[in-house]
């Protein structure tokens, strides 16, 4: 059974992805308001994957993907971040600290879907 940690500060659209993520087959997602507070529920939880928004307050997606990409116990979960920012030097900062894909918004739910049923291998 996957289970989808989904960090992002808006609630309609911390709802939205959440809602596509509980299609995918024995899902079971996390959600988490930013990036610290992501930290608290990877620590506590176990997490096969992890979709960021960039822009959030306190912690963003950006410094999230290198602390998880830093650490020895989260370094191996795939990081999809999904942000408005088409900028490609976020896109290419993302990817170069090891964001394993980006999704920008408005997302297209069977794309989010596809691309994180690819993630896990389902």
């Amino acid at each position: 059974m996957p289970s989808i940690l989904v960090v992002e500060d808006s609630p309609t659209m911390r709802q939205l992805i959440t809602f596509a993520m509980k299609r995918i087959s024995g899902a079971k997602v996390i959600e988490a308001t930013d990036g610290v507070d992501a930290l608290k529920k990877l620590s506590s939880e176990r997490v096969d994957l992890i979709l960021a928004d960039i822009n959030m307050p306190v912690m963003d997606g950006l410094k999230l993907v290198s602390l998880v990409k830093n650490n020895q116990s989260y370094k191996d979960i795939p990081v999809i971040i999904i942000t408005t920012e088409g900028a490609r030097e976020d896109k290419e900062k993302a990817l170069a600290i090891g964001a394993n894909a980006y999704l920008p918004k408005p997302i297209q739910t069977q794309e989010l879907i596809k691309l994180v049923s690819t993630f896990l291998g389902s």
